[in-house]
């Protein structure tokens, strides 16, 4: 029995649920975090001392942190294996690891203040704005001719960008049209796997 803890608002579950559900794998979801609550029981910590979401838990095993769930599920599904290839494997980590470290990061403040806060700060939504406007251009620039985000076939980097980018799309703010970023993200949007995390409300 698998079972993934985790609200699917959260940008990190987002990505597990999608690998797993691409991947074909059966899973329970356990709603945990934010209004759910959960997280601070002594029963979630000891699974996941961080007390952050999401949690992969299968007979025993228990896995934190979305990219490694991530990389995990690659590694069982012949779907999502990793690039027998070492440098287009690196490029397909380094993708992955980008959208945890750049991408997202940048958008928080944005993110926080326009869904969680009653008056958004708008300063701070204005500074995420442009920072994630330099960082959906090189996404954008990086799409340019590709139907996915590495080589020739769907891997965990569309899943991890493809997640970013659905919040980035729905943000409820002016942004700059990036026809790439659109093209790949419409792509990668239709398929099966995608359904449960596109069709969650951003939030």
């Amino acid at each position: 029995m698998r079972r993934l803890w985790g609200r699917l608002t959260s940008v990190n579950v987002q990505k597990a649920v999608w690998a797993l559900d691409e991947g074909g794998f059966d899973f329970e979801r356990i709603e945990a975090g934010g209004a759910h609550g959960v997280v601070r029981e002594p029963s979630y910590r000891a699974m996941n001392p961080n007390g952050l979401v999401p949690t992969l838990e299968e007979d025993g095993f228990v896995l934190w942190e979305s990219n490694a769930i991530m990389r995990y599920v690659a590694s069982l599904s012949p779907a999502l294996a990793l690039p027998a290839d070492l440098r287009e494997r690196a490029h397909v980590e380094q993708w992955v690891d980008w959208q945890a470290t750049s991408f997202t990061p940048a958008m928080r403040d944005a993110f926080w203040q326009l869904f969680r806060m009653a008056e958004p700060d708008m300063a701070l939504v204005a500074k995420s704005l442009a920072a994630s406007e330099i960082h959906a251009g090189i996404l954008d620039a990086h799409l340019a001719g590709r139907d996915y985000a590495v080589g020739d076939d769907f891997s965990i980097a569309d899943i991890a960008l493809g997640c970013a980018a659905h919040r980035w799309l729905n943000l409820p703010a002016d942004r700059s049209e990036r026809p790439n970023l659109r093209r790949w993200y419409e792509r990668i949007a239709a398929r099966p796997g995608a359904a449960r995390v596109m069709g969650a409300p951003v939030g």
